[in-house]
């Protein structure tokens, strides 16, 4: 296994609300801007359509802002931004996708109890706000972008805390005026993976609950969800899940990010009972967000977590899913609401970055030492 470090230069540590800089030796920046909002999600695309990934800041959570769109210089440096639209709003989440079917990508921004909104780029990474997906004054609490009813366009879910969880289908125009309801009433959900689970060619559901209620599969069966396997205890306070094959036995794990538990990984097998797991470590964090891929490029998934009034850290899979080794990707305590891999300075090596709630925006390179350049 190569080994890894992650480059992060603080000048000084200072308390909220005062002005921080993050600098490597050259002086660059290793942060969004230097404003501290209530950031609540952060998610990337080729937005102006030069090659590189930009990200998307989502601001606000229950209190209007604005979300604002970093633009990359192709390095990994982010030395332009603009903001998304007119309004400011009680945005929980966006999500990037072609919804139009025009060669760009577009953007969803998901809102606390105000109308959720589309904007259509113009193929250069200008944005026209047009209509909107879901039900009006609803709870959003999360955006997930999947073909789900297999049509050939990007669908957009909707995780609503204590509100029905919506499906809005895509009639290959950007238009969702079609919507299917998955969950119950009362649900507390905050995330969902679209993932076809029990490999017979359609797209299922794994939600994440919180309010100590059941996490459930929902089994698509010609876009009806009503046969569901639940997993976890029945009484956790999960915030988020992700959906991979960690143990490469050719069955998908459901790993859990849990609130003051500690997050465990449900093995996959022929059965579906999702029983066996393991804790993937001995703390209990207040963990937000998780995301997983091969960050060491050793052919196994490994995870990266996002905790509230904690480390975040950096999950190495060393024994082909039963043991994971944890990496403090710093020693600030950040309120951390997303956080996610992405190769910021397309050197084929997984950065990561974060969205912190009452502090800056920051992001990871992944250095590996000594290794050859491509």
């Amino acid at each position: 296994m190569k080994a890894s470090i992650f480059i992060f230069f603080v000048s000084s540590l200072m308390s909220y609300g005062q002005e921080r800089d993050f600098h490597n030796p050259n002086g660059n920046r290793y942060s969004l801007g230097k404003d501290i909002k209530r950031t609540s999600s952060i998610s990337y695309g080729d937005i102006d359509n030069d090659g590189d990934l930009d990200i998307l800041v989502a601001n606000g959570r229950h209190w209007p802002d604005q979300n604002e769109i970093y633009l990359n210089s192709g390095n990994g440096k982010f030395s332009v931004s603009f903001n998304l639209g007119f309004y400011r709003s009680t945005t929980y989440a966006t999500e990037v996708g072609d919804f139009d079917n025009d060669g760009d990508l577009d953007i969803a921004v998901g809102n606390d109890t105000a109308p959720n909104r589309l904007f259509f780029n113009d193929g250069s990474g200008k944005f026209i706000e047009k209509g909107g997906f879901g039900t009006q004054y609803s709870p959003t609490r999360n955006l997930a972008i999947s073909d789900i009813d297999n049509d050939g366009d990007l669908d957009i879910l909707v995780t609503n805390r204590g509100f029905k969880n919506e499906i809005c289908l895509n009639n290959g125009k950007g238009v969702f005026d079609k919507v299917i309801h998955f969950g119950q009433n009362e649900d507390s959900t905050i995330d969902v993976k679209v993932f076809d689970i029990d490999n017979d060619g359609d797209n299922d559901l794994i939600l994440a609950n919180r309010d100590r209620q059941q996490n459930y599969i929902y089994l698509n069966d010609h876009m009806t969800f009503n046969e569901t396997i639940p997993f976890g205890t029945g009484n956790d306070e999960t915030r988020t899940v992700a959906v991979a094959d960690f143990n490469n036995d050719g069955f998908a794990d459901i790993l859990t990010g849990n609130i003051e538990q500690r997050n465990q990984l449900y093995f996959g097998s022929e059965s579906m009972d999702y029983k066996r797991h393991i804790d993937i470590s001995n703390t209990e964090d207040l963990t937000f967000s998780l995301d997983v891929a091969d960050y060491d490029n050793d052919g196994d998934i490994d995870i990266v977590i996002g905790n509230h009034s904690g480390p975040n850290r950096v999950y190495i899979n060393t024994e082909n899913g039963l043991k994971f080794r944890s990496v403090d990707l710093s020693q600030h305590a950040y309120n951390t609401y997303d956080i996610k891999f992405i190769d910021l300075n397309n050197d084929k090596y997984l950065d990561i970055i974060e969205a912190n709630s009452e502090a800056i925006n920051v992001f990871y390179y992944n250095i590996i030492p000594n290794r050859k350049e491509d």
